[in-house]
């Protein structure tokens, strides 16, 4: 562990003592959340809060089309988003207390979709991805209210491999730790899509699939924000506080 060493000087009465002060010089894990399309970084607020008190610099950020630029929605395409998470992504990467090498990417829906993507652009460890959507590659400058809503529901309905789409060719690659959730009473991303992200992750350090019972895709009712809320919170804990222990491992030890 690298250590910062600094020597002190400590007033007693009229004299001075010299002391050493040691702080880690290990810099915090990184957390960008990624909101889905029509949604906005505010419920991501509450859960990046929780999650900066286990020791991690968190960002959140609108995509746009979303809050401030929605008159901009019409327009957006897929590569207007990539954009924009690649640029917070970067942004997040460069606060002078996050370790590039521990940066962990949330996404929900759409937002999820494009993480995947990102873990193949940028050096990402861990990938939590909730009700993750699926788009085919084709039309990727096309805005993204033109696509055909009823052919991307057969689309995401049909068995998708990594050899015919971009984003779970980046999940075939991704050799970190996921957590899958799905939502039980979704209507926009269905079950075959969950399944085909869940097969593509076969060199994945770890994989964490969870089922919300009873929670549909936008999460409306308060008991599956908690429920969700409470399994990222966790799983992000584990996945932070392991990956300590690995680097650090003495810390574990038992002292008397």
């Amino acid at each position: 562990m690298t250590v910062r060493s600094e020597t002190i000087d400590i007033s007693v009465s009229d004299d001075t003592i010299s002391g050493t002060i040691l702080t880690p010089g290990a810099k915090m894990p990184g957390i960008l959340f990624v909101h889905g399309w029509g949604g906005s970084q505010q419920r991501d607020l509450a859960r990046a809060k929780n999650i900066t008190g286990l020791g991690c610099v968190c960002l959140t950020f609108d995509l746009r089309g979303h809050e401030r630029t929605h008159e901009m929605r019409a327009s957006v395409s897929r590569e207007h988003s990539m954009e924009d998470l690649l640029a917070a992504y970067d942004r997040l990467a460069s606060h002078p207390a996050v370790d590039n090498n521990a940066i962990a990417v949330i996404g929900s829906s759409y937002g999820g979709y494009l993480a995947t993507i990102l873990s193949a652009m940028r050096p990402v460890k861990w990938l939590a991805l909730r009700v993750p959507a699926l788009y085919w590659d084709a039309d990727w400058d096309m805005p993204k209210q033109a696509l055909d809503r009823d052919k991307l529901a057969h689309y995401r309905r049909s068995a998708v491999t990594a050899a015919d789409n971009r984003a779970l060719a980046a999940c075939k690659d991704f050799k970190g730790d996921v957590l899958l959730v799905e939502s039980e009473q979704d209507d926009y991303v269905p079950h075959a899509t969950l399944m085909s992200y869940r097969t593509a992750f076969d060199l994945a350090h770890s994989l964490t699939y969870r089922l919300l019972d009873g929670a549909d895709h936008g999460l409306s009712s308060d008991t599956s924000q908690h429920a969700y809320t409470t399994l990222l919170t966790d799983w992000i804990s584990e996945m932070v506080i392991g990956s300590r222990l690995v680097d650090y491992p003495h810390h574990s030890a038992a002292y008397s």
